[in-house]
């Protein structure tokens, strides 16, 4: 819904999420924040391809990694 809304009105949205399958649906683009300061932007295709260890710690919901 949020899609085509945005669509049919030209606008545009941001949504925060900790909600990955979330954010890869309705999303062009992801930024993510650590201890407010933006670790990491891209286009949700190549998230998965990121070597950042925090972000690879979120998205693949690992206990170990530099996320206490």
């Amino acid at each position: 819904m949020i899609i085509e809304k945005v669509r049919d009105i030209g606008a545009t949205s941001l949504t925060i999420t900790h909600d990955m399958s979330s954010a890869r649906t309705i999303s062009d683009k992801i930024h993510m924040l650590h201890k407010g300061e933006i670790i990491w932007e891209g286009n949700k295709d190549t998230i998965e391809s990121t070597d950042n260890p925090f972000v690879v710690q979120f998205i693949n919901g690992l206990s170990e990694g530099p996320i206490n």
